[in-house]
């Protein structure tokens, strides 16, 4: 392999984000990355110069003087060609790219991935996700998205702005009775205090979903836009929140969006878009979170953690 090609490897070695699209799924944009990173650089660097071999070669008569039963033999070097490269085949044949906490097809957003060691951290660390979902009130489908199949249909001029708050507040307050239970942290205690005072208290091991935050950012009947924090969570419930918030309402709402906004340390300013998928702009975004990388490395196991950040 060429130096050059090892070093250039050597560097990919951590975490970094990218914004996913949506409508793309993850493992497109997964391959898409390791098909950049095999053909576009690692495997377009110069191949090493090929070793050299000694070769006897027959003289010709013309070049020799004796008799014609003496063999004249003339030693030269030529290049071998076991190191070419239409022989070897390509200098890197899989570079193994690591996806964190996933985004579904119908999702955008941050998407965490690792490369070398950053793949034995990627997936076991437990941080918060922050979201932007996009809801529409007014009607309700088979998937609680606002390209499935409508089911329902019903009046919201009765919603207002203070009314829909009271709902977020009543089911955060839910969510916060299920992360004091799931925390595993005696309340009678000052570290409990201190804690939920600056806002770190955190679920230990599994745990259904549970919102951490949920407030309104934007509202516009019949659109509106919801800002939420959260753990476990999936997309789907996500869309299904939704729904839930159109029921509470004594309506109906679809979700026509989810946007993850920050992975943990990774916010959406610091994701790389689809023109930047590339070696050198990956290599970059892991030197500039190796602290980060490091800090993962050495505080985060396969159970659950607080979140340092």
């Amino acid at each position: 392999m060429a130096a050059q090609a090892i070093r250039l490897f050597r560097k990919m070695d951590g975490l970094f984000a990218v914004y996913k699209p949506q409508g793309v799924h993850w493992k497109h944009v997964r391959d898409s990355i390791e098909s950049n990173l095999l053909k576009g650089t690692l495997n377009s660097c110069p191949p090493p110069a090929p070793q050299l071999a000694v070769q006897f070669q027959l003289l010709s008569s013309g070049e020799n003087s004796s008799s014609s039963k003496d063999l004249a033999l003339s030693p030269t070097m030529v290049p071998t060609l076991a190191d070419h490269p239409l022989v070897t085949g390509p200098q890197f044949h899989k570079v193994h790219v690591g996806v964190g906490h996933r985004l579904d097809a119908f999702s955008s957003g941050v998407l965490v991935l690792g490369v070398g060691k950053g793949n034995g951290v990627v997936k076991v660390c437990y941080i918060l996700y922050d979201y932007t979902l996009e809801g529409e009130f007014g009607k309700a489908t088979d998937n609680f998205t606002d390209t499935g199949r409508v089911i329902e249909k019903t009046t919201y001029n009765h919603v207002t702005q203070d009314k829909l708050e009271r709902v977020l507040a009543m089911i955060q307050g839910a969510n916060q009775k299920a992360l004091i239970t799931y925390s595993q942290v005696d309340l009678r205690t000052q570290e409990a205090y201190e804690l939920a005072v600056r806002g770190l208290l955190y679920p230990l091991g599994k745990s259904p979903p549970i919102l951490m935050g949920l407030r309104c950012i934007h509202f516009n009947p019949p659109h509106f836009s919801l800002e939420v924090q959260c753990v476990n969570e999936t997309q789907k419930y996500l869309r299904k929140l939704i729904h839930e918030v159109g029921l509470e309402l004594r309506t109906c709402a679809v979700c026509s969006g989810v946007r993850r906004t920050r992975d943990g340390p990774f916010k959406v300013e610091n994701a790389l878009t689809r023109q930047y998928w590339t070696a050198d702009s990956i290599i970059q975004a892991i030197a500039h979170f190796h602290k980060t990388t490091l800090g993962y490395l050495t505080n985060h196991s396969g159970k659950g953690t607080q979140d340092k950040y």
